[in-house]
């Protein structure tokens, strides 16, 4: 449903603190937080880290940034003309001089763009000509091997491929199971699909909380029903996976900043064969992006929704809030340093123990 993608963007005027209920001995060991001076007024949606030192971020007004020394400067660019309405929703970074953006949108808003000098151009490498069809996230295995989804238009969820980086083609209709009415991917934070190892990838839905996954590059695809709150504007609109088997799909209703539903929050063990409910983050309202923290036992994660910041170490047994300000999106590195991004530009970098 296309509407609510204009009307997440809303939310940033009503985003304001949430209050932490995880036990004191709980809190992580965060060796660093910081805000950036991230040089846009823009909503940012996405992040992509290629290590400690090189990250890109992405918002609306056709805005990117990036810094190439861990966040001590940032250099923020964007579209002019007719393309500076796009809104980037999602960011895919490969190197200090490369990096894909994608603009989520309705018909030929949505777009896929790569540049190879920094940003001082970027080339058109698609544009949909489905009015149907609204395009929102992205991801790669590699620097030249991805996918992208869509909206469901014409009964089924779409999605396209690069094999090569520079074209893209859409799947075979037999490789993606039929669509409920109005279905679409939420995106707000870069994360409604993501990719892991060489072949594996993930996708959350509304208005029915439903994720599909494929082992296969996206060639085919299964679906499951998921425990988390359904209905209008309700879904999964985030996952993380720390490896082939283990990750944690969230969401809530996206609309509601107040809303404290029990059922944001799964895990699964298999790959996402089956996924079981665990508790919420401690902000209210719905989760809009998260990241896996390699390395660190138990089951780490990192998630970002407009009423705060949040972490886990159990595997979203018990949440610890990091910060009560608005976020769409967060990135981590490696080493455990990630970048969470939301409105008026808002960049923190938060580094836990063990990162640089």
């Amino acid at each position: 449903m296309n509407y609510r993608r204009v009307v997440l963007a809303a939310l940033t005027a009503t985003a304001c603190a949430g209050r932490s209920r995880a036990p004191a001995d709980t809190r992580p060991a965060v060796a660093d937080t910081a805000e950036q001076q991230s040089h846009t007024t823009a909503l940012l949606q996405a992040v992509s880290a290629v290590n400690d030192n090189v990250v890109w971020v992405s918002g609306h007004h056709a805005t990117w940034a990036r810094t190439t020394d861990g966040g001590r400067t940032w250099v923020a660019g964007a579209m002019t003309g007719p393309d500076s309405i796009l809104q980037f929703r999602d960011v895919q970074a490969v190197s200090a001089t490369t990096a894909y953006l994608l603009a989520a949108g309705p018909g030929d808003s949505s777009r896929i763009y790569k540049t190879t000098d920094a940003g001082q151009s970027w080339h058109l490498q698609f544009i949909n000509r489905d009015p149907a069809a609204f395009y929102d996230c992205f991801g790669f295995w590699d620097a030249t091997h991805g996918i992208a989804v869509s909206d469901a238009a014409h009964g089924k969820m779409i999605v396209i491929r690069t094999e090569d980086g520079e074209h893209w083609s859409p799947i075979a209709e037999d490789g993606m199971p039929a669509a409920v009415p109005t279905e679409g991917s939420p995106a707000a934070g870069g994360t409604c699909l993501i990719v892991h190892g060489s072949m594996r990838a993930w996708f959350g839905t509304e208005p029915e909380a439903r994720v599909y996954r494929s082992s296969d590059r996206g060639q085919h695809w299964s679906m499951v029903k998921m425990p988390i709150v359904s209905g209008e504007a309700a879904g999964v609109a985030t996952l993380a996976f720390r490896d082939d088997l283990h990750g944690i799909a969230l969401g809530g209703r996206l609309l509601k900043p107040d809303d404290r539903s029990d059922s944001v929050a799964a895990v699964t063990t298999d790959g996402g064969a089956t996924w079981t409910l665990v508790s919420r983050p401690t902000f209210s309202g719905a989760v809009y992006g998260s990241a896996a923290l390699s390395g660190m036992p138990g089951g780490a994660y990192i998630v970002a929704g407009p009423k705060g910041l949040d972490w886990t170490g159990n595997d979203g047994s018990v949440w610890t809030s990091l910060s009560s300000a608005a976020y769409w999106a967060v990135g981590c590195t490696a080493h455990n340093v990630c970048w969470a991004v939301g409105p008026r530009g808002r960049i923190t970098r938060v580094v836990f123990e063990g990162g640089h």
